[in-house]
């Protein structure tokens, strides 16, 4: 799919190196920035993100990789039925107003730093903790997993390079940039890069979306073309019974799990105040109609005017149109330089927010409560090293795992993330919660959704397995409050914390 694709001149080169240059620059800026040498300082920047960096900070980090090419390839497979990824954006900020308030509250309070700081906070129970940072890190671990893929996949649609494997060198290079900029400023850097990330690909969505119609036609003119190829009728009709049953699954897996992602709760955490922090969900609340929807607008083009790719190929049609407008004469080309910034904008900010996280989980839930008593200065330099540690088994498994699609991943990490949300949602608001019930349920949901990921199917009966495990582990931690007796400390702890 590579021939006749006009490389990038030197001068394309210059402006993308300036780019990812300026995100150099603002992780040294971010270092000159910082206060003390602390966990805090470090990973939650101070607590003090006003209302336009919190905003493009959840912007940048919610819409990714998986945005711009899981979600145009998917569309490209199964057409308008993956309309439901608006929904399941939106139901996100739904769960966010559930959650947000009553956990940010407590976190000033507490001074949390990671969502397992709650979690021990609320149930005083180690092994719940434990588990539960264990979790995240292997879910966020997938999700920067196929960031890197992501990243790969960006630069080889856009190459003509012969001789040299470009997705290689694309991941290779980007994660070293990355984790460059993300160990020198920590939550600083990460978020003043966001703020420019955020921008970048708010103003990449909106050139995109006008050069489509531009170059390619509106919708109706997809249609047409669709309802020509052999089989396109399918790929244009409202959901069936059981592409319905799917879209309901992907709106609560997706908008329950992504409301638990580490990265956005530690961002929680950083606002300024609860109002800075419910005026920014109230604008998030419509950002998905900027981002998801013209993402399924251009999946819906690809397929329309380039059918034929398959599985893991379809992740790439968004490229396969960059190189279409591309060709177009100088203008299209210098557009698509500006495009291709805000890609690596997507990807690169929902990367780097996953690795900061992943650090401050290792070292701050695992590390400190394997060697209690340890400085925070040595916290921060053991979240340093394990983000250059965890970056290098990313990148070879990049390599190694380059066949799979976006979605594969996306759905393993929700699987694992919705079972954490009886201890979230239902511990913020009800005390009678108990720490041992709910430790069974994650052990039983976990246990479930694994087993029919892994040994059945990852959507038996088209239904995520995360949603099969979330009942039991449901009935198992209320039912479990509500029958046992005699523990203390998980209601009188919620008392402590928010009397202050």
């Amino acid at each position: 799919m590579n021939e006749g694709l006009l490389p990038f001149g030197p001068g394309a080169w210059v402006f993308i190196a300036l780019y990812l240059g300026s995100l150099l620059l603002v992780g040294w800026w971010g270092y000159r920035a910082r206060r003390e040498d602390s966990l805090k300082d470090f990973y939650l920047a101070g607590s003090g993100f006003g209302f336009i960096v919190l905003v493009l900070t959840l912007y940048a980090t919610q819409y990714s990789g998986n945005t711009l090419f899981g979600f145009t390839g998917k569309t490209y497979r199964i057409g308008y039925a993956w309309t439901m990824s608006v929904h399941f954006m939106t139901a996100v900020i739904v769960f966010y107003l559930l959650l947000a308030p009553k956990l940010q509250a407590r976190a000033r309070v507490c001074g949390f730093i990671t969502p397992a700081d709650y979690l021990q906070d609320r149930f005083a129970y180690a092994p719940l903790s434990v588990l539960a940072s264990v979790v995240m890190i292997v879910a966020l671990s997938n999700y920067l997993l196929a960031q890197l893929m992501a990243m790969g996949r960006a630069v080889e649609g856009l190459s003509s390079s012969t001789g040299i494997d470009v997705y290689i060198w694309a991941v290779v290079a980007l994660a070293l940039i990355m984790v460059v900029y993300e160990t020198l400023g920590g939550l600083r850097a990460v978020a003043w890069t966001d703020v420019l990330q955020g921008v970048v690909l708010m103003l990449g969505f909106v050139i995109l979306t006008v050069l489509v119609f531009v170059y390619f036609g509106g919708p109706e003119t997809s249609a047409l073309k669709i309802l020509a190829q052999e089989g396109g009728a399918e790929k244009l009709r409202p959901p069936g019974w059981a592409m319905s049953r799917e879209w309901v699954s992907y709106i609560f897996v997706v908008g329950i799990g992504a409301a638990l992602y580490p990265q956005a709760i530690q961002r929680l955490y950083a606002a300024r105040s609860p109002a800075v922090l419910r005026r920014s969900l109230q604008v998030m609340a419509f950002l998905p109609l900027t981002a998801t929807l013209i993402a399924v607008f251009i999946g819906i083009t690809a397929l329309a005017n380039f059918p034929g790719l398959e599985g893991a190929e379809a992740d790439r049609v968004l490229a396969v149109v960059f190189r279409d407008i591309q060709s177009q004469g100088s203008v299209g080309y210098w557009l698509v330089v500006v495009l291709f910034a805000a890609v690596l904008a997507a990807i690169m900010s929902t990367a780097d927010s996953a690795l900061l996280s992943i650090s401050s989980m290792f070292s701050s839930d695992l590390y400190r409560r394997a060697r209690p008593g340890v400085g925070e200065s040595r916290l921060t330099k053991v979240g340093k090293v394990s983000s250059w540690a965890l970056i290098v088994i990313l990148v070879v498994l990049a390599i190694v795992l380059r066949g799979t699609t976006l979605l594969k991943l996306l759905d393993r990490k929700f699987d694992l993330l919705v079972q954490l949300s009886p201890a979230f949602f239902i511990g913020l608001h009800w005390s009678g919660l108990r720490s041992r019930p709910v430790f069974a349920g994650l052990v039983a949901g976990l246990a479930i959704s694994l087993g029919l990921a892994l040994g059945v199917s990852g959507k038996p009966w088209g239904i995520h397995a995360g949603l099969y495990g979330l009942p039991v582990n449901l009935a198992i931690a209320v039912g479990g409050s509500l029958l046992g007796s005699g523990e203390t400390g998980s209601a009188e702890t919620e008392k402590q914390a928010l009397s202050g």
